[in-house]
């Protein structure tokens, strides 16, 4: 007979000499483990947006400066600072964020960035859906007639 291990030798008696003590843990330490080869993320739908090519049409882009950028669902409290500083790295020429007339402290919630070349542009329409302070805004092509101040003068009547 055999006397009974200790409890910290964690090996349980075998009850006839033909068994052995097994592992039971499901991991071990053999360095021939599966290991995945490694894969671009950029390609996965759930990669960052600013990973990824934006999803614009290139015909939509203007043929010539200026090169502008729709900036909407801005932060009330946001400053041209912040938006040259969301767009880091990119040649960003100006910004404009209209005011309420009837409260000028107050800003509309939309604004424009203004690109130094078509490349800027392209990659800052990339920031779209991104957030800025609590907000996640979005950046597309400014429509060039209004961006301009052009507007229609139609007599409706």
């Amino acid at each position: 007979l055999q006397s009974p291990p200790s409890p910290s030798s964690g090996v349980h008696p075998s009850p006839s000499p033909c068994f052995r003590a097994v592992s039971t843990t499901w991991h071990s330490n053999d360095d021939d483990v599966y290991r995945a080869p490694p894969f671009d993320r950029t390609i996965l739908p759930t990669a960052p947006r600013a990973a990824r090519e934006p999803n614009i049409d290139r015909s939509r882009l203007p043929k010539s400066p200026p090169y502008t950028a729709f900036l909407g669902n801005l932060p009330y409290d946001v400053t041209e600072e912040s938006i040259k500083d969301f767009f880091r790295g990119l040649n960003i020429s100006a910004v404009r964020l209209p005011r309420e007339p009837t409260n000028p402290e107050r800003l509309k919630g939309f604004g424009y960035a203004e690109f130094e070349d078509i490349d800027s542009l392209f990659q800052a329409l990339s920031l779209n859906e991104e957030s800025l302070g609590n907000r996640r805004i979005r950046v597309d092509v400014a429509d060039q007639a209004q961006d301009k101040g052009e507007r229609w003068d139609v007599d409706w009547e």
